[in-house]
């Protein structure tokens, strides 16, 4: 708090005010701290993209409830204009970790009936600001 009030030009207390004021009214959803995948042995991120057997609201309920459970998932959109359904943002250890991500756990939740992978070779661009 004493950093962001010394760059905004306010004594800490109202800069506390209205960081406050900001959470409780969602503009400011949470406080994290970033970690380097690659120090933690997660060297491997895929893309995938999942396909389903059906398009109901069920369907998609319970993958997105099953995924949500699996640490490996980092995001999970739900698309279109494509031919998949979801594409799914993955961090494992390695190839032999992704296997058994992909065929042990991912491929086992109903309705899935297809999955593409890609896998990420470097990230030249990785912001956590917005466009503001």
């Amino acid at each position: 708090n004493l950093e962001l009030a010394d760059k905004v030009n306010l004594s800490p207390t109202p800069c506390a005010r209205r960081v406050k004021i900001l959470e409780d009214s969602g503009v400011i959803k949470q406080h994290v701290t970033i970690l380097d995948p690659e120090v933690l042995g997660l060297s491997l991120t895929a893309m995938i993209s999942v396909t389903m057997d059906k398009h109901t609201a069920d369907r998609f309920d319970k993958f997105e409830s099953s995924v949500y459970l699996l640490p490996e998932v980092m995001e999970c959109y739900v698309v279109t204009g494509q031919d998949s359904d979801f594409l799914i943002k993955v961090l494992v250890r390695d190839m032999r970790h992704y296997e058994e991500f992909l065929l042990r756990r991912l491929t086992k939740i109903e309705g899935v009936s297809g999955v593409h992978s890609s896998f990420v070779l470097r990230q030249p661009i990785n912001k956590i600001t917005l466009p503001l």
